[in-house]
């Protein structure tokens, strides 16, 4: 089937499902995880291949930017401290308790073959930041508190940028070309510093152009180019695509939204990007099932579950320490950081990462295969049950509409 016919039937697939989901009352992104999960069994389409480059190309960028665009970025600043723990020492510390205790794991439970220590920190790289497309969705229809639902939102715009520098560290490291510490320390600062200073130009280009540009088509086409443009400037340069593009996206959004845009470009702009986000989103979910492939998942379920709990012990840890760690008035309630612990979905970033590792890399289908089954785990278990935690924990209120 010609590729235009695929992505037609795939849309209409997504809207069977939009229906469906309202219906039973179940997260929209579980059921098109699942709805990818059962077409791609019974091998009923063959959609693209979920790849980097698709992702990176169109996905990521469009998506990340939507979300930072109606970001609150004086609440997001507000609560900085806790969002950049989570999102720098916090990736950094979940992945050493992960690798830490997924060799040892692997060893007790008598699984083979073992995993490798270089193999071992690759997969936590991986895995150990929350993936925004999957968070921001879930999010969006928790009905969490404002500020939580801000903290969860804001770690995951941040997070992947530090886990894609990290993992291009550790796979040098893995195979033997790894650069010295100091080196290690300027080219992550360099690649963080580099992707905030083109999105805040990006974004404040963007402003300034709101100020004197009334027209709503030309608003949305610049914002567009914002998106797509923060991102493919920034990775071109070889620093953080994903930073660049939430940066441009805080400043291109909100304040100078209500301050520089007159209403009728922001009545356009609002209805275009919920568009783009739903659409994006329909589709990322579907092809994570599509990519999936279930045989493969039940022959490991063993590495799997033993990979999932580890990953899920280890975001808790992290989360508790850093939230007893937060100054006294910015602390977290104990509730609060259940949710956040919780809340952690992974998504397609970790998928396409683990498919694009060098062929040259040691055990490089067990961190594949464990990483998709890590994913869809994470998807179906904790998108299904975080809103009953949230009613458990008396932490639910009415959620807003999805934008």
């Amino acid at each position: 089937m010609p590729l235009t016919g695929t992505v037609v039937l795939l849309f209409l697939v997504a809207a069977a499902v939009a229906l469906a989901a309202r219906r039973l009352r179940i997260p929209y992104t579980v059921a098109l995880v699942v709805a990818g999960l059962a077409l791609g069994w019974g091998d009923v389409l063959r959609p693209p291949a979920l790849t980097k480059d698709l992702l990176f190309a169109l996905f990521l960028p469009g998506l990340l930017f939507e979300a930072a665009f109606h970001l609150d970025a004086e609440e997001f600043w507000r609560n900085r401290r806790p969002i950049f723990s989570l999102a720098l020492p916090g990736i950094i510390g979940a992945t050493f308790l992960t690798a830490a205790a997924l060799v040892p794991g692997f060893r007790v439970l008598g699984i083979a073959p073992a995993i490798e220590w270089g193999p071992a920190f690759l997969f936590a790289t991986l895995i150990a930041a929350t993936d925004p497309i999957a968070v921001v969705a879930l999010v969006r229809t928790l009905g969490a508190p404002l500020r939580l639902g801000l903290l969860i939102e804001g770690e995951s715009l941040l997070n992947d940028g530090t886990a894609a520098v990290a993992l291009s560290v550790t796979v040098a490291y893995v195979l033997g070309s790894a650069p010295t510490a100091l080196q290690l320390v300027v080219d992550f600062v360099a690649a963080i510093a580099g992707g905030v200073f083109i999105g805040a130009l990006i974004g404040l280009f963007v402003g300034r152009i709101a100020r004197w540009l009334d027209d709503p088509m030309l608003m949305i086409t610049v914002t567009m180019a914002a998106a797509y443009g923060s991102f493919i400037v920034a990775d071109s340069l070889h620093v953080s695509g994903v930073i660049a593009t939430v940066t441009a996206g805080l400043f291109s959004g909100n304040r100078a939204a209500q301050t520089a845009m007159s209403p009728a470009v922001r009545e356009a702009l609002k209805p275009f990007w919920e568009y783009i986000g739903f659409a994006l989103n329909s589709l990322v979910f579907l092809l994570i099932g599509f990519t999936t492939r279930v045989p493969t998942l039940l022959e490991n379920w063993k590495p799997i579950v033993l990979a999932y709990v580890v990953v899920t012990v280890a975001r808790g840890i992290v989360t508790a320490i850093l939230s007893v760690a937060l100054p006294k008035e910015e602390r977290l309630p104990p509730r609060w950081t259940a949710v956040l612990a919780w809340s952690g979905l992974r998504g397609a970033l970790a998928m396409v990462l683990a498919l694009s590792l060098p062929e040259a890399v040691p055990q490089r289908e067990l961190v594949i295969t464990i990483t998709v089954g890590v994913v869809v785990i994470s998807i179906l278990l904790q998108g299904l049950t975080v809103r009953p935690l949230l009613r458990a924990l008396g932490l639910a209120v009415e959620p807003a509409p999805v934008r």
